[in-house]
């Protein structure tokens, strides 16, 4: 078997969009949370079942995750394929480091957080975050307070349970392979929607969209393989208009083509966002900027993070008197920036370390940064 050689991959843009999708997560939990500041929580609107709107763009944040996560571990996996077989040994060592460390110090510290407020812990629920299953409790409404946001992260390590075995395993024609998966969950999904709408198991397959993940990776694929008519669809300046265009109606909360795929086709676009970014030619944003950069390199802190953050100024900045625009800056900018700070100390000084012990079980190895 050929040796395997060690180097460093290094796609540009990558991180201004984990920045945008997890800046927008805060900031929309932010305004579901303005009650909690003695603010109008329905500045953005209100929701088809009354309750207070976020931003869309926070909503689809997710799915934006899903599709990036998708696409750039695929895309490793088969870089990796191509100078030896996949480890899955080191894989999964790879996503251990990254990934638990700041989860389970997160949850530790929301556990002896709980305990001290004299909240009651479902211990059902409790036993579901500890082993990545936290999309079970968000599917069935037994969350834990300041917990809840896990489900996504549960998702991904489920897909990753199976996905590097599947890139291993299949040879020839994944291609077809992936395209029949996605399209087996999407008509699933279909199915459930007309059919049995508002059943457990619509929640489920919606919640666990596994298939997200796999419309990136089909992307990572084909992008890999320098497939003609993927490029030539996705790599021109309409596309990238267009899904620039897409993403604006996010911001401004009026995105919607058919609300039952309206997630799938945000992956799409997310897909073609990245492709625009790495091969920068079309680009119609450059997102390789220095800012973008720093944020979306700690950008899973900033998810991992922010809802304690919430917490904390709600606390102190609810007693604070008016309900005026200055009161508004007040809290999202207080917790925005001090999300980004927590963010950067754990980076800085916790997670960096398991990063390190990471790139001695890389094959082919993922820079956060260009150097």
């Amino acid at each position: 078997m050929q040796k395997p050689e060690s180097k460093t991959i290094y796609l540009p843009g990558l991180n201004g969009i984990r920045a945008i999708a997890a800046l927008s997560v805060v900031f929309s939990h932010i305004t579901l949370s303005l009650k909690s500041f003695n603010l109008n929580p329905f500045i953005l609107g209100t929701a088809y079942d009354g309750t207070p709107r976020g931003l869309d763009l926070a909503g689809f944040g997710v799915s934006i995750f899903f599709a990036l996560s998708g696409f750039l571990i695929t895309y490793l996996l088969q870089l990796e394929k191509d100078v030896a077989e996949i480890n899955i040994k080191k894989f999964y060592i790879r996503r251990i480091l990254r990934i638990w460390p700041l989860y389970y110090l997160y949850l530790f510290i929301v556990l002896i957080l709980i305990f001290a407020l004299g909240h009651e812990l479902n211990l059902k629920s409790l036993f579901c975050y500890v082993f990545f299953a936290a999309n079970v409790p968000f599917i069935f409404k037994t969350t834990i307070l300041f917990l809840s946001h896990y489900w996504s992260l549960g998702v991904e390590e489920q897909f990753y349970l199976f996905w590097p075995w599947f890139n291993k395993k299949v040879k020839s024609h994944i291609v077809v392979f992936i395209m029949f998966l996605i399209c087996l969950l999407l008509g699933t999904k279909l199915i459930l929607h007309f059919f049995y709408p508002g059943s457990v198991l619509e929640s489920i397959i919606h919640i666990t969209r596994f298939h997200c993940m796999m419309i990136g990776a089909l992307g990572a694929i084909l992008y890999k393989e320098k497939n003609k008519a993927f490029l030539q669809l996705f790599d021109n300046k309409i596309a990238q208009l267009i899904s620039w265009i897409v993403i604006l109606l996010l911001i401004i909360n009026k995105y919607h083509i058919a609300s039952v795929i309206d997630n799938e086709i945000i992956c799409v676009v997310t897909v073609a966002v990245i492709i625009g970014q790495i091969n920068i030619r079309n680009r119609i944003i450059n997102l390789e900027t220095g800012v973008f950069d720093f944020l979306g390199k700690i950008s899973y802190g900033i998810y991992i993070i922010h809802p304690l953050v919430i917490f904390l100024f709600a606390k102190i900045l609810s007693s604070i008197e008016g309900a005026d625009a200055g009161k508004y800056l007040l809290v999202y900018s207080s917790i925005l920036l001090s999300t980004i700070l927590f963010a950067f100390l754990s980076y800085q000084y916790f997670e960096t370390y398991f990063l390190k012990l990471k790139t001695k079980v890389s094959i082919v190895r993922s820079s956060w940064t260009k150097k």
